[in-house]
């Protein structure tokens, strides 16, 4: 493997954890899983924030990014190949 895929493969793993993070962050909006632990009250309760929009904005920006780093690792791979 060369440093180009190892640059690749790091990145996946560092945009898997932060869209994990980054998704678990979110309030809830009621229904799921995140008003059976009291969630649903609080998002009812308050208005869509300045930091919420910001939040979803940067999840967005590492989604796409994700997205496209597997892209290019699978494309990646099979040049390799």
């Amino acid at each position: 493997m060369t440093v180009l895929t190892y640059a690749m493969l790091i990145l996946l793993l560092v945009s898997s954890g932060a869209l994990i993070l980054l998704v678990l962050l979110h309030k809830g909006k009621g229904g799921g899983l995140s008003s059976m632990f009291g969630g649903g009250m609080s998002s009812v309760a308050s208005g869509s924030s300045v930091a919420e929009k910001n939040l979803t904005r940067i999840t967005i920006g590492v989604g796409v990014i994700w997205f496209a780093t597997i892209i290019a690792y699978g494309l990646l791979l099979r040049a390799m190949v």
